[in-house]
């Protein structure tokens, strides 16, 4: 019975639904997440019989049986999330489309929203880093070194910072490098809030401060765009579309019992 498999690809693809429901519940409160959703296609159809019109009539639609669903892809939505201040010096929240770079221990970039920055102290130098310790790159793809004797350091809207010297002069220090994607949603997710360019994402963008519609704010973070209410319901549904799967297998089941028992 088709029913059989039918039911069962519904079972895979809801417990996968599920999976991905709670990996966004988990990331309710991590900084920047961005809420994936699961997205389904029917599978091949067998045509028991064709249609077949003519002048004297004939069979207007086709006699079609499927056999069930598949997951293709999921989508992560890039939607705005809170901006909450932290009063962090190097707290830094996006307000708009983009991305920080951050540069790995080997040499390859990637890209996140996630704004808590850190100073790691290397050979007397101060330098931006992730939490992971991955440093954030300036617009001429080098490290971000903060001078020992500059205080207040100040990061404007569009990633320029700024500090003061002992005799009370502004210095300039560096400007963040801040990038755009023409598809984000091809990004890779590369889990620790960092993403991976790839052909579906684009090339990166680039962009200086004239061509910046979006806003960096210092003492701010992101937080995750995940709507718990909306999770949990799409959690009920999909519990009830497995549960319902299950009792079409085991209808099958019953009918086959049935069909068996003929004989007797």
């Amino acid at each position: 019975m088709r029913s059989l498999w039918t039911a069962a690809t519904a079972m895979k693809a809801q417990q996968l639904n599920i999976d991905t429901i709670s990996n966004n519940l988990a990331n309710v409160n991590t900084t920047s997440y961005k809420a994936q959703r699961l997205e389904f296609k029917d599978l091949m159809y067998e045509a028991l019989k064709r249609s077949n019109l003519s002048d004297d009539g004939g069979r207007p639609v086709n006699l079609e049986v499927g056999h069930g669903v598949m997951p293709v892809a999921t989508t992560r939505s890039f939607g705005q999330g809170n901006i909450m201040p932290t009063n962090g010096t190097f707290d830094l929240g996006i307000d708009g489309k983009g991305f920080f770079e951050v540069i790995l221990p080997n040499g390859e970039k990637r890209y996140t929203r996630d704004g808590s920055f850190k100073l790691s102290i290397e050979d007397d130098e101060k330098k931006l880093v992730t939490s992971n310790g991955y440093y954030l790159a300036s617009e001429d793809d080098s490290d971000i070194i903060i001078s020992n004797d500059l205080e207040d350091i100040t990061i404007d809207e569009m990633g320029n910072i700024t500090g003061r010297d002992e005799e009370g002069a502004i210095v300039d220090i560096a400007r963040i490098k801040f990038v755009t994607f023409m598809n984000p949603e091809g990004l890779l997710s590369d889990g620790q809030n960092l993403y991976k360019a790839t052909g579906a994402s684009g090339e990166t963008n680039a962009l200086d401060g004239e061509e910046m519609t979006s806003k960096i704010k210092q003492g701010y973070l992101e937080t995750s765009n995940v709507e718990i209410v909306e999770e949990m319901v799409k959690m009920i549904t999909a519990q009830r579309a497995y549960e319902i799967s299950s009792k079409s297998i085991q209808a099958s089941e019953e009918m086959m019992q049935l069909t068996n028992n003929l004989k007797r």
